[in-house]
């Protein structure tokens, strides 16, 4: 009898709950209203689902917020590390590639191909992407450089320091005695 009310109130609170598809899990009506979800909301439902190693939730749910949306170089990036965390290292390359598409000087596509490239055995074109994202990390210092000259004082920042004027001299001490000389 108390299993049968459990099961009840379980069943009821899956209704109540089953926007958040982590709660009702596996359910229909989870299912269900996964299409009212936002693609935002889809994408962190599939990085939630990486993140405890249930990596083919993972590509379901990032393939899926591609069919979406093509050009979510975010879920691009994290298709091609699931699938490498998988173990499918040449549709990981393959995905990695779409996502350096995306965005061709990015470091961490450059640094995940190296990695996926590593990992397959190809240790030449693994070099290269692992060259390319280091020149893409020198890049992004030398724009901060560049940033830096250009900025002035009326800009939103604090402004620099200033050295502190000298002390003025301090008055004179009735209380101390005067040396006599003698």
């Amino acid at each position: 009898m108390l299993i049968s009310l459990v099961y009840i109130h379980v069943r009821a609170m899956e209704r109540i709950f089953c926007r958040d598809e982590r709660l009702a899990r596996k359910r229909p009506c989870a299912l269900a209203f996964a299409g009212h979800m936002t693609l935002q909301e889809q994408y962190d439902d599939a990085m939630f689902d990486f993140s405890r190693g249930d990596f083919d939730g993972a590509i379901a749910k990032l393939k899926a917020v591609l069919a979406a949306e093509p050009a979510h170089f975010d879920a691009q990036l994290a298709l091609g590390m699931a699938l490498y965390r998988k173990g499918d290292y040449a549709a990981a390359i393959a995905e990695g590639h779409k996502a350096e598409e995306l965005r061709p000087r990015e470091q961490l596509v450059h640094t995940n191909l190296s990695l996926f490239y590593m990992k397959a055995g190809d240790k030449p074109k693994a070099e290269h992407h692992g060259l390319q994202a280091k020149i893409e990390s020198w890049r992004a210092d030398a724009g901060k450089a560049d940033g830096l000259g250009a900025k002035t004082e009326s800009d939103d920042e604090l402004p620099i320091a200033r050295p502190k004027p000298a002390p003025i001299k301090f008055p004179s001490q009735p209380w101390k005695k005067k040396k006599v000389e003698g």
